[in-house]
């Protein structure tokens, strides 16, 4: 085991780089919806989900736009994950057929899984996947070791800091 905390073995994500892994998931995704290729909606998981989904709603043309909050984080610890808000239901039909279902990472699954209990047939996909939640997902972009944690942007401020081996 490790003595790093979790954010110490960090993969640093720019706004211009989940711009364009999210135009590139999109772009895994064009045509591959169940109806003629098409998707019916796009359902967002909170927060991390959003600008993701919004990016891909843009790229496929997808103007119905929802989503589903899940809270399992507690700072960085990892939590049980529950439903906070659902989607509109007349979205989602009886099983989220057609429905495209994103968020930002997929870490154990653990919340993706839970939302697929509720919509066994939407489609799920992430910008970035570790290998314990990768089952969970459909479609993906990038995988990252099990270990790193990913700084998002929107979770981050510009900052001076030293260099890895220290200063001379």
């Amino acid at each position: 085991m490790s003595d790093r905390l979790p954010h110490e073995k960090g993969f640093h994500v720019s706004w211009d780089q989940i711009h364009r892994d999210a135009r590139a998931l999109a772009w895994r995704l064009d045509g591959k919806g169940p109806d003629d290729g098409a998707w019916r909606a796009v359902v967002a998981i909170t927060r991390g989900g959003m600008a993701p989904a919004m990016i891909v709603s843009r790229e496929l043309d997808i103007r119905v736009v929802d989503t589903i909050s899940v809270k399992s984080y507690n700072h960085q610890d990892q939590t049980q994950p529950r439903v906070i808000k659902e989607p509109q239901a007349s979205i989602m039909g009886p099983d989220g057929a057609g429905v495209l279902v994103v968020d930002d990472l997929v870490d154990t699954g653990k919340t993706l899984e839970l939302v697929r209990k509720l919509y066994p047939k939407a489609h799920f996909a992430t910008v970035y996947a570790k290998p314990e939640g990768r089952a969970m997902v459909d479609t993906y972009i990038t995988e990252v070791s099990q270990d790193t944690w990913i700084f998002f942007p929107w979770d981050m401020a510009l900052q001076y800091v030293e260099p890895y081996r220290g200063r001379d």
